[in-house]
């Protein structure tokens, strides 16, 4: 999440959508930019943001949505790499992993994806909350969602609306080459995902 006052703009940052890519633009493009106050998550949800400065309301707000199931073979294949590395002795990699409890449980509890597709949900809650709850209240909505799939063109989009052009977007936190994501999933799993993230597929017409 970020927040730029001058340009009246807030970033709501989902998980597993870009996000570190867009603070760095978000960083680069807004020199005033901040968190939103108070002692809120990287990761805070739409509501929490607005209960902990209200004012953000009436800014523009923006955040991304991913393909559910790319999204979770996104998260298995980070926390597999930090495995690995850690076990080649990276010392990076091992402190990620004696510091960030998700991914030390993660890396430790499922031997394979489909285990971690068809458990993880129900064990945490981040991989059970449907996109489109970090991005609405009942009262309010993100007035742009853009697609991780088209971030080239979506995030200028979402500058644009208040006037910024975006000229170069950097990548931040790229992934190693993998096979294409449905080759991940057994039948069994990848309807777990559909169900589990069956509102983001209502919403916004994500396809396996």
């Amino acid at each position: 999440m970020r927040v730029s006052d001058h340009h009246r703009l807030l970033f709501v940052h989902v998980q597993k959508t870009g996000g570190n890519t867009v603070r760095a633009v978000f960083n680069a493009t807004a020199p005033d930019a901040r968190n939103p106050l108070g002692d809120l998550p990287k990761h805070a949800h739409l509501g929490g943001i607005l209960k902990a400065e209200p004012g953000l309301a009436d800014y523009e707000v923006f955040g991304f949505v991913r393909n559910p199931w790319s999204r979770m073979v996104s998260w298995w294949s980070m926390i597999q790499d930090a495995k690995a590395n850690a076990e080649a002795g990276n010392a990076g990699a091992v402190e990620r992993l004696r510091t960030n409890r998700f991914m030390r449980l993660v890396a430790t509890s499922y031997e394979t994806f489909d285990d971690f597709a068809i458990r993880g949900p129900g064990e945490f809650p981040r991989l059970r909350t449907p996109q489109v709850r970090y991005l609405a209240t009942p009262a309010r909505r993100a007035d742009f969602i853009g697609r991780t799939e088209h971030l080239a063109t979506d995030l200028p989009a979402a500058f644009a609306r208040v006037g910024v052009v975006i000229d170069e977007i950097p990548q931040a936190n790229a992934s190693s080459a993998r096979p294409p994501y449905q080759e991940f999933y057994s039948d069994a799993a990848r309807q777990h995902i559909a169900d589990v993230y069956a509102e983001d597929i209502t919403e916004f017409g994500y396809v396996f």
